[in-house]
């Protein structure tokens, strides 16, 4: 079996999970809702305060959906407790970022400013501080929303190999090449 498939999710205080007959996947929680259409295959139930996950037959394409769903519920689960946070940097002289609602402005050095209109589900916060790069801050229920939101802002401007400038994620180590050397 999955190792992944076959652990039983936890479903903490607070939430309410419900499994249609159609096999959508509905999690309510404090942070919010969300829900999942499962393939027919694969059967989801609730036993003794756990979301277990189950398959039909040994078949590959069914070990791989036993454990994509598990891990896309468990997502949600979390998502709706304590919700997903991503953390972006501005490195460049120049660079800039402000928000207004989930409209998102972004100056990388082009000859014009990006627009960007985030998604109604995802926070956004903007943050200049002397003395250190410009941050973008994005909160969401949505494990995979915030991630595709984060990969295209990235997507505008990707740090280079040389200088290092770009919009990278918090804490990200990028690696360096050397410039061109000198003639002797």
């Amino acid at each position: 079996m999955s190792r992944i498939g076959k652990a039983p999710i936890a479903i903490p205080s607070g939430v309410t999970v419900t499994v249609s007959d159609k096999n959508l996947v509905t999690v309510k929680g404090p942070k919010g809702e969300l829900s999942q259409q499962v393939d027919s295959d694969i059967s989801v139930s609730q036993e003794d305060g756990n979301i277990v996950i189950s398959r039909p037959t040994e078949q590959k394409k069914h070990k791989a959906l036993h454990g994509l769903y598990r891990s896309l519920l468990n997502n949600m689960v979390i998502g709706v407790t304590e919700g997903y946070k991503t953390t972006q940097e501005l490195v460049g002289v120049g660079y800039r970022a402000s928000n207004t609602g989930n409209t998102l402005e972004l100056t990388l050095g082009f000859s014009h400013q990006i627009v960007f209109v985030l998604p109604k589900e995802i926070i956004v916060t903007t943050t200049a501080e002397k003395g250190k790069n410009p941050t973008i801050t994005l909160e969401s229920t949505d494990k995979q929303l915030i991630g595709q939101v984060a990969a295209k802002i990235r997507s505008f401007r990707k740090p280079e190999p040389y200088k290092g400038k770009g919009i990278k994620f918090a804490g990200e180590v990028l690696r360096r090449k050397a410039g061109k050397s000198a003639k002797k």
